[in-house]
């Protein structure tokens, strides 16, 4: 472990992004620093936040290269064999699956908690890196020579690279003078675990309905994820019911196409805003997962999005160590945001269209929505194109 404060490269966050990219960079030569407010103890053993995150194939591949695959249970992954969507009462249902044979399914639910859990032990055993939890970043300064971190405990960090994985809401990217678009649907997420009757046969399914958003996501057993999206007005009238209630107003919003449900978890409630910073990088300065690109759920690539990133940064500053450049050298981290931006801002523009498309309730609206699918159904390349998005091979 490092004993002094002087390091070549500092990671704001200890979520998923943060610690992809530590973990990406394990046998690097270089000494990390990762920083977050969050004690210890919370970051080793994360609760569960009713958060199932939809892992591409490539997302997959990347957590077996990172090591952090191998600390799952397997009750934790549940395979996605199939995905439809649906629009209102209507029974048509456009349909993806993994199109490559051999049987693959096009990825794989594992809990948001889980994945954090499983990437913190694989860091934590890092000779390379150094944990300073329990204190935040209170102060960031970046000149031409390094960025120094001051932590709320007092405590004074320096590095060649600052790298802010600290959430949508990053409170280090303003400071570096990066400005973000922020997209706030005015809705509010639940999300739940769920028992119910009818199998799920591993099939997810995205259900705009008429004034809400349903998605049902497969997971062991005949459970699923509940997600609800409503406007912050109806949702608040949900929190109010007790947990048979709830189940009984589940049954009546899915219409019973699940049979009778019983809640199996907590329920949690997110605001949904999404974020898409101007720009990635500064001098001696880069954006990472949701403080780059925080994504709506609906096209569910927010992390996958973010462990992308961490491989394209840790490619950039492998690069620079082995052609003895420095890591924070503005080339490396000009390529990396065109590529990332490259790989993010068609979806996150389209995502954005699709969610505000399908919670307008007007006529024509409605009509657009019903013929979007049948077009999408006749038009097998483009079904072929987002099939391969939600593999995670384009």
């Amino acid at each position: 472990m490092h004993t002094h404060n002087t390091f070549d490269l500092l990671i704001v966050g200890a979520g998923p992004a943060g610690l992809s990219l530590a973990a990406r960079l394990a046998d690097a030569p270089l000494s990390i620093a990762v920083i977050d407010k969050q004690s210890e103890a919370t970051l080793a053993s994360p609760s569960y936040d009713g958060r199932e995150i939809a892992l591409t194939q490539a997302s997959t591949g990347r957590l077996q290269a990172l090591g952090a695959w191998d600390f799952l249970c397997a009750e934790e992954i549940s395979p996605l064999v199939r995905a439809e969507v649906l629009d209102g009462a209507s029974p048509y249902a456009l349909a993806f699956a993994e199109r490559r044979g051999g049987g693959a399914a096009l990825g794989a639910l594992v809990p948001n908690a889980a994945i954090r859990r499983t990437l913190f032990e694989r860091v934590a055993k890092q000779a390379n890196c150094t944990l300073f939890a329990g204190a935040g970043a209170a102060g960031v300064e970046i000149d031409a020579g390094e960025a120094r971190v001051r932590l709320s405990d007092g405590r004074v960090l320096t590095g060649k690279l600052l790298v802010a994985a600290d959430t949508r809401f990053s409170a280090l990217r303003p400071g570096q003078g990066i400005g973000a678009r922020m997209v706030d649907f005015g809705r509010t997420m639940l999300v739940c675990r769920i028992c119910h009757e009818r199998p799920h046969k591993g099939i997810a399914t995205e259900w705009f309905d008429h004034g809400q958003t349903i998605a049902m996501l497969p997971l062991a057993g005949d459970r699923s994820s509940f997600v609800l999206t409503l406007d912050a007005r109806q949702m608040r009238e949900i929190e109010t019911m007790g947990d048979i209630d709830f189940a009984r107003e589940v049954e009546r919003r899915t219409g019973r196409r699940w049979g009778a449900v019983k809640l199996d978890s907590e329920r949690y409630y997110y605001p949904l805003v999404a974020v898409y910073a101007e720009r990635f990088v500064a001098p001696r300065f880069a954006l990472l997962g949701d403080a780059a690109v925080g994504m709506h759920p609906v096209t569910a690539h927010g992390f996958n999005f973010g462990l992308r990133g961490a491989f394209a940064l840790g490619q950039e500053i492998l690069s620079a160590l082995k052609q003895a450049k420095d890591i924070a050298n503005p080339a490396g981290l000009s390529r990396y945001e065109r590529g990332h931006r490259r790989a993010t801002l068609p979806l996150f523009a389209a995502t954005n269209a699709i969610a505000k498309l399908y919670s307008d309730e007007r006529p024509m609206a409605r009509f657009a929505r019903g013929a979007a699918l049948r077009l999408m159904n006749a038009t097998p390349g483009a079904r072929r194109l987002v099939e391969k998005s939600l593999s995670g091979a384009a």
